[in-house]
């Protein structure tokens, strides 16, 4: 019986994208700027006022629990996937 997969025994098909390997110390840090300096500063500019008599300690954990999440959950795995997409058009 024959195989309509082009490239039997390969696990992959024709077309198929390889994936693309972890990100370079430097392009993380460089992900990782791209999302934390946008969100800090969207977040300072909205709730910063709110906490502007509070101890610089307090204000700074309520600014990054809000913020990692954010930036773990929602910008970097579009970040990932951005680099990802440009990586593989490249290759191309």
């Amino acid at each position: 019986m024959s195989n309509p997969t082009p490239h039997a025994g390969t696990g992959s098909a024709v077309g198929a994208v390889r994936p693309v390997g972890p990100p370079s110390k430097h392009q993380l840090a460089l992900m990782i700027l791209i999302a934390v300096f946008p969100t800090l500063t969207m977040l300072n500019l909205t709730i910063g006022p709110s906490l502007k008599d509070t101890n610089p300690v307090l204000r700074t954990f309520v600014l990054a629990t809000i913020a990692v999440p954010i930036v773990i959950y929602g910008l970097m795995p579009r970040l990932h996937k951005a680099r990802g997409r440009i990586l593989a058009r490249h290759a191309a």
